[in-house]
């Protein structure tokens, strides 16, 4: 067993800008990210069925759910921005921050029909994991509905490891929720980190946009 009588807690993340080649997070600001979320979201209900909320019906109900967000202790909410045109499009959250024993998690992920399937949604998912773990972290987690196939789908094309299910662990929307658990630790992200990078490269998708190869061919490719 590897001894850890030498490792430190690793500090809350602070929230800052996440810039990457495609998207950059920012911490999120009602004022500023309102307006493009809103516009980017509103009508596609569909992004809030596996969410523990109702898709908001109005521009000030949005506003009134991410000021919740914001004011709410032990999160880092981050909106998504895509570089492309420098509108927000999303937002997501750290959280599950167990400084003491380095654990933290990306959930709460709201995209809009605008950036599901791209680069950005993508590479919002590194550049959460290499913001935890460059501040000391062990333990990236993902978790979601064990019925919600396409977010599981999602977590194995990232990289993280399947844990198993938590039997009733919620209950949300009126509804039992089983819980499946994902995880990438800090002796694997060098790995996924690189298959990341390979992934993002321009050199990677063709005239029209379409990737070359998959992340999980890159994955295999670089063992």
């Amino acid at each position: 067993m590897t001894s850890l009588q030498d490792w430190k807690p690793a500090p809350f993340p602070p929230a800052k800008v996440l810039d990457g080649r495609y998207c950059r997070l920012e911490p999120l600001d009602v004022a500023r990210h309102l307006d493009d979320i809103w516009s980017a979201a509103a009508g596609h209900d569909a992004i809030w069925d596996w969410l523990p909320a109702t898709p908001p019906k109005s521009k000030d109900e949005y506003r009134a759910l991410l000021e919740t967000m914001v004011a709410k202790a032990g999160i880092v909410p981050l909106a998504v921005i895509d570089k492309a045109d420098g509108k927000a499009k999303g937002h997501l959250w750290i959280m599950e921050i167990r400084p003491e024993h380095g654990v933290f998690e990306v959930g709460w992920i709201t995209y809009s029909p605008a950036l599901q399937r791209t680069r950005v949604a993508t590479e919002a998912i590194y550049l959460v994991g290499e913001y935890g773990f460059s501040l000391g972290y062990r333990r990236y987690e993902w978790k979601c509905n064990d019925l919600n196939e396409p977010s599981k789908r999602a977590a194995l094309r990232f990289g993280f490891q399947p844990e198993g299910v938590f039997r009733q662990h919620m209950v949300v929307k009126g509804a039992n929720r089983d819980t499946a658990w994902f995880s990438i630790l800090d002796s694997e992200w060098p790995a996924r980190a690189r298959a990341f990078q390979a992934w993002l490269a321009p050199g990677n998708f063709d005239a029209q946009g379409r990737q070359k190869a998959s992340l999980g061919e890159i994955a295999r490719t670089q063992g």
